[in-house]
């Protein structure tokens, strides 16, 4: 079944007393002042619902949003004793940094987990952009804390991804199956109310089901009908998706039941500039069969990731390909999965965003210009936290020719999203 993607704009409510992150003392996280709460699903109402233009105009009636919160992460952070990388990048300066490197990169955050204590997973993706080229790039996830009176992340530990019981049935890259970007390109990750993780690759597209220390826990579950060009199981067969263009944006559903994994690209095909977001049931392990379609405002842009905010709405990263002063659209959405006409509500223009304080030593309009903007998380009902991904060292999008840090900010919203209450347990 298929079922097109629309926008939704809601009217302004009363908020409930906000959801605030207790955090650790000096944790410097934004206090939460309008965290909103959802009726019952059932008693869900359409009324607000608006917008007018062409579908995908973004109409809404968000205004501009603002920075409230800058830390960064500098590009040449790496995981405390661990392994060499960077072997297969040549030896030429990027950005004026020359590989290879003596240790992992902490890099690359395609994907994000609130932990209610002032601290994060992030997400590394793949590595080093390609499939060729990340071998020796253990694929991990990080915990980071931002401060943010300070500016800064701190890097506290985290836990490398392996296969330890053989779930994957083909080769993998090392021996000891610890997995790297060659093996899988990991972009989106979840975790479930037991406590483990569901991760979205792009390689198959696969769903990868881990441990809450990394283990896999299932064989990779590949979606029916749809593989990409390093699907180990083509055997021939022609792929109909792009290359790395898998499981880029995933939500879990606000009760815990299911996941919405949303591809990169279009399905060889489906219409251009439409991307597919299907639905998995967590209990049967299997999809269910629905489908909704989201439209990118060009064919030439791309999501980077989404987050439920009640039954029916998520956000979107929406984003060109392009960094620095050309960058033009990185873009926040709302979507509804309720209509048809696939209208898309703004919330967040990241390259417009209100910096009366000065932020990050910025002026008074602040860009987020990165090429890949890759990670989205619900603070308050009207505080976003949003990451980008670096690609170290081929990024330079907020200084030309130096590797971009791994920058952490928050953007308080015109408005509330009246998200549904479960959102922040």
């Amino acid at each position: 079944m298929t079922i097109t993607i629309g926008a939704a704009v809601l009217a302004l409510a009363v908020s409930a007393p906000a959801v605030a992150d207790p955090g650790q003392p000096g944790s410097g996280l934004p206090v939460a002042d309008n965290a909103g709460t959802q009726q019952a699903d059932e008693q869900q109402s359409d009324a607000g619902h608006s917008g007018t233009g062409h579908p995908g105009s973004g109409h809404s009636g968000f205004g501009r949003a603002t920075l409230t919160g800058f830390a960064s992460l500098p590009a040449l952070t790496f995981v405390p004793g661990s392994e060499p990388s960077g072997s297969q990048l040549g030896t030429a300066p990027v950005n004026g940094v020359t590989p290879p490197f003596a240790g992992q990169p902490v890099q690359g955050f395609s994907g994000i987990v609130r932990r209610h204590d002032g601290t994060f997973d992030v997400l590394s993706d793949n590595g080093f952009g390609a499939q060729n080229n990340s071998a020796d790039f253990l694929l991990r996830v990080h915990r980071v804390k931002p401060d943010f009176r300070r500016e800064k992340v701190a890097v506290l530990g985290g836990f490398n991804l392996s296969d330890p019981d053989r779930h994957v049935t083909w080769p993998l890259t090392r021996p000891d199956r610890k997995l790297t970007g060659a093996d899988f390109d990991v972009e989106s990750i979840v975790r479930t109310i037991d406590g483990t993780y569901w991760i979205g690759d792009e390689f198959g597209p696969f769903l990868l089901h881990f441990s809450s220390s990394g283990k896999l826990l299932d064989a990779p579950i590949p979606l029916p009908g749809v593989k990409a060009p390093e699907n180990p199981s083509l055997n021939g067969e022609q792929p109909n998706l792009g290359r790395s263009k898998g499981f880029e944006g995933m939500a879990r559903s606000v009760d815990g039941r299911t996941l919405y994994p949303l591809l990169e690209g279009t399905v060889t095909g489906d219409a251009a500039g439409t991307l597919r977001m299907n639905e998995f049931d967590l209990r049967r392990r299997a999809y269910t069969g629905k489908r909704w379609t989201y439209r990118l405002e060009s064919p030439d842009n791309a999501i980077g990731d989404m987050i439920a905010v009640d039954r029916y709405r998520f956000l979107v990263i929406e984003r060109d390909n392009l960094q620095g002063d050309e960058a033009r659209t990185k873009r926040i959405y709302l979507v509804d999965t309720r209509h048809a006409d696939l209208r898309k509500t703004l919330v967040a223009d990241l390259l417009d965003l209100a910096n009366p304080r000065g932020l990050g030593g910025f002026g008074e309009t602040f860009r987020f210009p990165f090429q890949t903007i890759e990670d989205v998380v619900i603070l308050d009902d009207r505080t976003l936290g949003v990451l980008d991904d670096n690609n170290f060292p081929s990024s330079a999008g907020r200084t030309p020719g130096k590797p971009d840090n791994n920058e952490f900010i928050t953007v308080r919203l015109s408005r509330p999203l009246q998200a549904d209450i479960r959102v922040y347990l």
